[in-house]
């Protein structure tokens, strides 16, 4: 999709987005996640005071990858290094494409010129274009790893990282995963604020060579900066590196449900068919009968019934999840008659899904 077309309001601790649809997320077996941990080798990445980016991304990369490995046993965790080697950011792509992987997570630290006053914080970043000059010289610093590799212009269609003009090409490329890739850097961005206590730089757009590299769902992980003497201390410590290790965990763990409720709950056929051959025979009140809606969009907050981001959707019903609003519309006792409506709201929102409500409350 053209960013100049779809637009995502990004702000505070939370990203005004779309849940992705079910058809959105791969219909397979099984479920690969790559690791990235940027930079390594002969690129050091950013350099702190007494620390260096590629060390620090490495170990949080790895502990990550464990807590995958011992809570998902369904689930593929492979790296793009996973020890003190330079890995060029084509050959880190083709490690995912190849895997045909369902999910990217690139893991960098940040840094600010040492002549000026470094700030401190998290944010994630999502493939697109830069829309203020801060998120510019994030991709440039990012980029500029492919200086360390060989014939990099020829590599990379002459692309250069310290020209403004090479970024151009980021305002019109279709990704087709930056839906799926939004709604993961904001839960990503949410754990690591409220679990790991960072202060927020919140979701960003920017031009990355590595995300725009691969074909999957991908997000790249500012962990701090390491510029800034508070956040190397907080980076450099084993506790540090196991909280934001764990808050990117939790993110994952929570897309994960969500992808497996989308590819598995109402994708399954012969679900499908038994559901719709025994259809409810009584009303929606009646206890234990599955009522279902169509979710089209979530909030961190309120929106009013004139809202224009509900596009003349009415009436609607929203539940809460935790502090996030969900948005839906339509209520059936009917799975066909759900999959119409789903019709109709998919010509406004066509990364909406069916839900299923039981005695009010959402069944997950």
């Amino acid at each position: 999709m053209l960013l100049r077309l779809k637009k995502f309001i990004i702000y505070g601790l939370g990203v005004l987005f779309l849940i992705p649809a079910e058809s959105a997320f791969a219909q397979k077996n099984g479920f690969t996640v790559v690791i990235d941990p940027g930079h390594g080798g002969r690129d050091p990445g950013a350099i702190g005071s007494s620390s260096k980016e590629k060390d620090i991304v490495l170990v949080v990369g790895k502990k990550l990858g464990e807590l995958i490995k011992n809570n998902h046993p369904d689930v593929k965790v492979l790296y793009t290094r996973d020890t003190d080697r330079f890995v060029e950011l084509n050959k880190r792509a083709e490690i995912a494409n190849k895997a045909k992987a369902d999910l990217y997570i690139s893991l960098h630290c940040n840094a600010l010129d040492r002549r000026k006053r470094s700030p401190q914080g998290v944010e994630t970043f999502v493939l697109g274009l830069h829309r203020s000059k801060d998120n510019l010289d994030v991709a440039k610093a990012e980029n500029s790893v492919i200086l360390y590799e060989d014939d990099y212009s020829t590599k990379y269609q002459g692309f250069d990282p310290n020209e403004p003009e090479s970024y151009i090409m980021f305002e019109f490329m279709t990704d087709q995963y930056l839906q799926q890739s939004v709604y993961f850097a904001s839960l990503v961005q949410n754990r690591l604020v409220n679990n790991s206590k960072r202060t927020n730089r919140d979701v960003r757009q920017a031009g990355f060579l590595v995300l725009r590299e691969v074909a999957m769902p991908s997000i790249l992980v500012e962990l701090g900066y390491i510029s800034n003497p508070s956040d190397e201390k907080y980076m450099k410590t084993e506790s540090g590196q196991r909280s934001l290790a764990n808050s990117v965990y939790l993110a994952f763990k929570e897309y994960k449900h969500e992808y497996d409720k989308k590819s598995h709950v109402f994708t399954n056929p012969e679900q499908r068919k038994t559901i719709a051959a025994n259809p409810p025979s009584t009303g929606m009140d009646v206890t234990g009968t599955s009522e279902y809606r169509i979710q089209f969009l979530t909030a961190p907050r309120k929106l009013a019934d004139n809202s224009s981001q509900l596009k003349g959707l009415n009436p609607v019903d929203f539940y809460l999840d935790g502090k996030t609003y969900k948005y839906t519309y339509g209520r059936s006792s009917d799975l066909n008659e759900a999959n119409k409506t789903l019709k109709t709201v998919q010509r406004k929102f066509k990364d909406a899904f069916i839900v299923e409500f039981r005695d009010g409350k959402r069944v997950k």
